[in-house]
């Protein structure tokens, strides 16, 4: 038992920093989630000028970006192992669930670099106020654990489709829809000042729809990956 858990958590890290290397050799993935975002944001910022925004819009905007950034980038995942034919050597050496685990470590750790930088310019350059830090990042980080735990899988499903870009974005925004309403309404009430207790439902579904994605994925993925 011990030795089957230890070799499922080297098999992850070696994923995980094999991932790293590429995308430090490429940064194909960070290219695509810093200047979507960023591009996204300025474009955003201009158009409504110095104008406050209401709390609903500001958050609406906060997490439309955050998605299509997320799907402008974190697809590739596993669709790089298929164009360059290093899936057939994972397939060999890894265990299935490893993989999903590395690449759910990176893909969270890509959205967390992300955010770490959108965010701040977000409050910049739309002037939006935060009435509730903690809130507001407890809700980025469960947002961001769901995201990356659905677009994931999704990544898997599609990598051998000959439609890739536009079958990932068809695929994600429907599955995602009730993690984007919750994390919309949870960040409106941390943008206007309100407490926890005013987001318990939307933390709910927040909490859950990490643990429902990563348990199905744990199930679905194996087969997935050996087809």
């Amino acid at each position: 038992m011990v030795k089957k858990s230890s070799g499922f958590l080297a098999g992850a890290a070696a994923v995980l920093i094999k991932d790293i290397t590429s995308e430090f050799r490429t940064r194909y993935a960070i290219n695509a989630l810093v200047m979507f975002s960023l591009v996204t944001l300025t474009v955003v910022s201009i158009a409504i000028g110095r104008s406050n925004l209401n709390y609903d819009l500001a958050a609406a905007f906060l997490w439309v970006i955050i998605f299509f950034s997320a799907i402008s980038g974190l697809g590739q995942s596993f669709i790089k192992e298929e164009e360059a034919r290093t899936i057939y050597a994972l397939r060999l050496y890894a265990n299935p669930l490893a993989v999903f685990a590395g690449k759910f470590i990176f893909n969270s750790l890509l959205l967390l670099f992300l955010e770490l930088i959108f965010v701040p310019l977000f409050f910049i350059l739309l002037a939006v106020e935060c009435g509730n830090i903690l809130l507001l990042f407890l809700v980025i980080l469960l947002g961001s654990l769901g995201l990356t735990g659905a677009t994931t899988i999704i990544a898997a499903i599609i990598a051998k489709a000959s439609v890739k870009g536009a079958l990932f974005a068809v695929l994600s925004f429907p599955i995602l829809l009730p993690l984007l309403v919750a994390a919309i309404g949870a960040t409106e009430i941390a943008f206007s000042g309100g407490v926890f207790a005013d987001a318990v439902r939307d933390l709910k579904l927040l909490v859950s729809y990490p643990v429902i994605m990563m348990t199905a994925s744990t199930f679905l993925f194996e087969f997935i990956w050996n087809e």
